[in-house]
C-alpha cells in the first residue's frame, strides 16, 4: 500500500486515532485541523484519499468537497466523509457532489480502514488512464511511446518510458524503489534497487531541463512534481 491519506478533522483525538489505525493498515497520513491548512499543503502534495469531517471551524465539509471536486488536480482524489449529523440530507448531498463514502460518528476504526481500502480499490479500477500529457514544452504520448522536449523527439528505452509512466500516474505521489521494481518486473527478474537509480538518472538526463521535476526523496523513493 503506502498510499497517503489526508485526515481533515478539528478534533485532535479523532485525527490521532484515525492516523494510528491507518498507519497500522499500511498507509501514510497527513493531519489537518481545518480546511485552509489542508489547501495550503496540497499545493505541493497530492493525497491518495481524503478523510473529511463535515463540521470544520473554517469551512463546511460539503463546501470543501465541492472545492476538491472542482479542482482539476484534486478531482479524482476519493473522499470519505465523517459526520456527527444524523440528517440524511447531509449524507445524500455529500455523495451527490462527489464524496465516495461516509461514516457517522462514533465509528469503528476497523470499519474506517476497511472503507478506505475499498474506496481506493474502486477508484483505481475506475480512474481513466491518460494517454497524452503536455506540460510546458514537454509532450508525452504513452500510447505511441513517443516523447518530445521543446519540439524535439527524444529516445527513451522501454524501461525508462515505463518508469516515467509509473511516476506520471500519480504526480506528487512518492513511489519507493521496491514498488517501482515490482511494477516493472514483478518476480520475473532479480534486480537491485540501485538499478532504478541508474534508470532515473538516464531519464533525467534525456529530459533535459524537465528532468528536475523528477525528485528523489532520500531514503524513500521518487516522485514527479509538476
Amino acid at each position: 500500500m503506502n498510499e497517503l491519506i489526508a485526515i481533515i478533522d478539528d478534533e485532535p483525538d479523532i485525527r490521532e486515532l484515525v492516523a494510528i489505525h491507518l498507519k497500522k493498515g499500511g498507509f501514510r497520513t497527513a493531519l489537518f485541523p481545518d480546511a485552509n491548512r489542508f489547501f495550503d499543503w496540497q499545493k505541493n502534495n497530492l493525497p491518495d484519499l481524503i478523510v473529511l469531517d463535515l463540521m470544520l471551524p473554517d469551512m463546511d465539509g460539503i463546501e470543501v468537497c465541492k472545492v476538491v471536486k472542482n479542482d482539476k488536480r484534486l478531482a479524482n482524489v476519493p473522499i470519505i466523509m465523517l459526520t456527527a449529523r444524523t440528517d440524511e440530507i447531509d449524507k445524500v448531498l455529500g455523495l451527490e457532489i462527489g464524496a465516495d463514502d461516509y461514516l457517522t460518528k462514533p465509528f469503528s476504526t476497523k470499519e474506517l480502514v476497511a472503507r478506505v481500502k475499498a474506496v481506493l480499490r474502486r477508484s483505481e479500477k475506475t480512474a481513466p488512464e491518460r494517454t497524452v500529457f503536455s506540460f510546458e514544452g514537454l509532450t508525452i504520448d504513452f500510447e505511441k511511446y513517443e516523447i518530445s522536449v521543446d519540439g524535439e523527439s527524444i529516445n527513451l528505452t522501454l524501461t525508462e518510458f515505463r518508469i516515467l509512466k509509473i511516476l506520471m500516474r500519480k504526480p506528487g505521489y512518492v513511489f519507493n524503489r521496491d514498488r517501482i521494481l515490482q511494477e516493472l518486473w514483478g518476480e520475473d527478474k532479480i534486480v537491485i534497487a540501485r538499478t532504478i537509480d541508474v534508470h532515473i538518472k538516464n531519464l533525467r538526463d534525456k529530459l533535459g531541463k524537465y528532468g528536475k521535476y523528477i525528485q528523489n526523496l532520500r531514503g524513500i523513493g521518487y516522485r514527479i512534481q509538476l
